[in-house]
């Protein structure tokens, strides 16, 4: 029996480091004013940090890179996205790299300025869609008194807006990409086959302030039945990465300053797997993506010279 034990052990270390797989976590530390950080995995369960700052924030109101949600599109080009400013902001901030050492100049999207009430916009998240072939780009917002609200403050009673681009240089007119009925923040949107697609986000009314999904098929919705959540209260930045038969779901449970995951097979039943992940400490609302091992091992020769 433990030599049978063993061997599957082996095996599944074989399989393991035979893989070209590698996942980035894409990070920022509080008070957010350094920049983005990064965190490396072979397997998506745990986590290194590099260490290092590898983009510093130059643009928005307050100069600051919180929630950054990055993409690798289908020509290998890496796409930045980020919250610049706490408040009295209208847009978000973008970059662009091929190896996530060297990035273009830095760009501050206007993409609420047309709303002269807009108190902010909040965790700008990426997303490609391979039908299209363009990025569709999904925010928070609050604009006081357009929407009804509970009992959180006009000034906190956001909606999910949208812009689309194929460049990253020219972007849709803003639209309104969800109005749940209550103050909603954080969205992802995953695909899971052709015309079947999730949207994770954060009910961000009180008491709630937890983790829901909600289904469509399209990307930019109609987004319907949405769930009760799966996750405590004060929770929020929820991340997704698919993994073997399961998609693992990574949050933020900000009032007890730990990272945590759930795991579910068809975002229905959900069960909690923070005993099969590790996440460095400090670590932040930021974005999966999948790469191969060697841009991984070519950005930590960068970072220690």
């Amino acid at each position: 029996m433990k030599r049978n034990v063993a061997i599957l052990i082996a095996i599944a270390f074989m399989a393991v480091s035979c893989s070209n797989k590698a996942y980035l976590f894409t990070s920022f530390h509080e008070p957010a004013d350094a920049g983005l950080r990064m965190l490396y995995s072979y397997d998506g369960y745990h986590w290194k940090d590099f260490d290092t700052v590898f983009l510093k924030p130059e643009v928005g109101t307050q100069k600051v890179m919180r929630d950054p949600s990055m993409v690798q599109g289908p020509d290998g080009v890496f796409h930045l996205v980020w919250t610049s400013s706490w408040q009295k902001d209208k847009g978000f901030g973008t970059a662009s790299s091929k190896d996530l050492i060297h990035w273009t100049a830095q760009k501050h999207v206007l993409v609420m300025e047309h709303e002269p009430g807009a108190v902010n916009v909040w965790a700008p998240e990426l997303f490609y869609d391979d039908v299209q072939n363009q990025f569709i780009i999904v925010w928070a917002t609050t604009i006081p008194g357009r929407f009804e609200r509970g009992i959180e403050p006009d000034s906190n009673n956001h909606r999910l807006y949208a812009t689309t681009t194929k460049d990253f240089q020219t972007f849709t007119p803003a639209q309104l990409f969800l109005d749940p009925k209550f103050s909603v923040i954080d969205a992802q949107i995953v695909k899971r086959k052709a015309n079947d697609y999730v949207l994770i986000l954060k009910d961000n009314t009180r008491p709630e302030r937890n983790v829901k999904v909600a289904f469509g098929s399209s990307p930019m919705g109609p987004w319907k039945n949405i769930s009760k959540p799966f996750t405590e209260n004060f929770t929020e930045g929820p991340n997704t990465v698919k993994l073997k038969n399961e998609w693992l779901i990574y949050f933020d449970s900000y009032r007890k300053k730990t990272y945590e995951a759930v795991a579910t097979k068809d975002f229905i039943h959900f069960e909690n797997a923070n005993n099969r992940i590790s996440i460095p400490e400090g670590h932040k609302h930021g974005t999966i993506v999948p790469v191969k091992k060697n841009v991984v091992k070519k950005m930590m020769k960068q970072v220690r010279g």
